[in-house]
């Protein structure tokens, strides 16, 4: 089981077809480490998705088991493709949804990027906050 908790890695999900090359993606980067392609629902001007070669269910998987050239080359990728996008200046961002209260929809750990405009505030400050 991975180190999230979260179950056993899927090879039927969605990332690891697009992986193996069974569904179609509209590439921004690729390298032996990484994959990177764009949204098919943008939340976003620039969204792209960066996904790692390896199977790992969520972040604390792949943080805990990928190896030290994978981690490297995986974060590499994400910080590339920020550049190739033109993203540094005025700025993006990065996210990691994991799990179901973290909005996790497909269980092959990835990272959101996003930017070409104004983000606006990091959270909805409609969620309830703890009393």
């Amino acid at each position: 089981m991975p180190v999230s908790g979260l179950g056993p890695y899927d090879d039927q999900n969605i990332f690891a077809r697009i992986l193996r090359g069974e569904i179609p993606c509209r590439r921004a980067y690729e390298d032996e480490h990484a994959l990177a392609f764009h949204d098919i629902a943008p939340q976003a001007p620039a969204h792209v998705l960066v996904i790692p070669k390896g199977a790992y269910v969520s972040f604390a998987d792949f943080s805990a088991t990928a190896s030290e050239a994978e981690i490297a080359g995986f974060f590499r990728a994400v910080g590339r493709v920020a550049r190739e996008l033109g993203l540094e200046q005025p700025g993006y961002r990065l996210l990691a949804n994991t799990g179901v209260h973290g909005g996790q929809e497909v269980p092959h750990f990835h990272v959101h990027l996003f930017g070409g405009a104004g983000l606006g505030p990091m959270l909805d400050h409609r969620i309830a906050q703890p009393a």
